[in-house]
């Protein structure tokens, strides 16, 4: 079983205490898939905020951040994330984007990344929470591998141990 912090980045939510949907969405989402959620917060979007968050839970094996990944002027989820990843793996934010675009026209303007802390996937998500778990579902199959190989001392492609 994986582990997964889930970080909502919302500005409403942080300052005026708005109602977080997507976040529990999420926890929802993510234990009836098998992973171990350890944890939750809100930040918001402030980019030293958002990578301290980041930093401080990258000893899970996932981190999922929900908002802020959007064309404002205050969303910089993607921006504060690629400021402490340690490699991107464009693959997923590209799988999302497509599966979104087919969905609803404007899903291919959502800027997330995904990328690695050591061997902690972090994985940005729409603030929407029907969008939040739209994106992550999409990509379920390949991240439960990403998440082996990564957690696997030695790994190869075809997935045997060696």
């Amino acid at each position: 079983m994986y582990s997964v912090f889930i970080l909502t980045v919302s500005d409403s939510g942080y300052y005026e205490q708005k109602a977080d949907f997507s976040g529990p969405a999420l926890v929802d989402l993510m234990k009836e898939n098998g992973y171990e959620v350890v944890g939750t917060g809100m930040v918001p979007d402030d980019r030293e905020l958002i990578k301290k968050e980041l930093i401080k839970n990258a000893s899970v094996n996932l981190i999922l951040t929900t908002g802020g990944t959007g064309l404002g002027m205050r969303d910089i989820t993607p921006e504060a994330t690629k400021d402490v990843i340690d490699r991107e793996v464009p693959g997923l934010a590209e799988l999302m984007r497509i599966k979104s675009y087919e969905v609803v026209k404007s899903g291919i303007l959502s800027r997330q990344v995904c990328g690695t802390i050591g061997s902690c996937l972090v994985v940005n998500l729409p603030g929407s929470p029907k969008a939040a778990k739209e994106n992550i579902s999409f990509i379920l199959s390949p991240l439960e591998h990403a998440l082996k190989m990564l957690n696997t001392e030695k790994f190869n492609c075809a997935g045997i141990e060696r």
